[in-house]
């Protein structure tokens, strides 16, 4: 796959159309305190970190097509419930997206999860495929794509090409994500305006390194216990 090249849309304007945001609730930001905070253990920021990820597939999951189906209970009485109307999967972007499967795997054990790897060009700093593994037929599915970090929106892009091209059709994805900024979010949605991205937090801006602001660091490094650092 080509290199994407991005510009950062100046006024950070975006299609809000298919964008939803949690609700910023006392509770929903005390998490975000719990993971914010550079002082935090592994353990803290996983453990919180996994809370927000499952308010984050509860909505995801709310807002998708559901059909009427019908259950006999124990005591042979008929119960009016609800399915899915499309099969759901999971597709993670490596490594950090990963840390949302095992929340999904609580919801249904039963939901395949394939994965994408994407990693910045040392040279162009531009995103770069180098493996997709996803589940056979998967334009049938509804996907839920996992990528907790949106800045940029350079690995967003790539991971829904790598999607589109396999024959998903871009209203049939979820982009699950925790933290985003407006300038990702303005190039994402210009290039997939028909996507639904459903974030915990609109962040404030990104800084001229590109990292969020106020931000929470290598989400990756910080959930899986790979660096001793803080907080970017």
């Amino acid at each position: 796959m080509s290199a994407i090249p991005l510009n950062l849309a100046s006024n950070s304007e975006f299609d809000t159309r298919n964008v939803f945001e949690l609700e910023q609730t006392d509770r929903l930001k005390y998490l975000h305190t719990k993971i914010r905070d550079k002082t935090a253990s592994k353990r803290q920021f996983t453990f919180y970190a996994d809370q927000v990820i499952r308010l984050l597939l509860e909505q995801s999951l709310q807002r998708l097509t559901f059909n009427n189906k019908q259950v006999t209970t124990p005591v042979g009485a008929i119960y009016q419930g609800k399915q899915f109307a499309k099969p759901i999967c999971g597709v993670s972007v490596v490594r950090a997206g990963e840390s949302m499967e095992n929340e999904l795997r609580r919801i249904d054990l039963n939901i395949p999860i394939g994965k994408i790897l994407i990693q910045r060009d040392p040279e162009s700093k531009l995103p770069k495929l180098y493996y997709a593994k996803l589940p056979e037929h998967i334009e049938q599915y509804h996907v839920l794509v996992f990528e907790p970090m949106l800045a940029t929106g350079g690995s967003a892009i790539c991971a829904l090409e790598v999607l589109c091209n396999s024959g998903v059709k871009p209203e049939n994805i979820t982009f699950v994500n925790l933290l985003c900024s407006p300038e990702g979010l303005a190039n994402v949605t210009k290039r997939f305006p028909d996507v639904v991205i459903q974030t915990s937090s609109i962040e404030q801006c990104l800084n001229e390194h590109a990292f969020m602001i106020p931000g929470i660091g290598d989400f990756g490094d910080r959930y899986f216990g790979t660096t001793d650092l803080g907080a970017v």
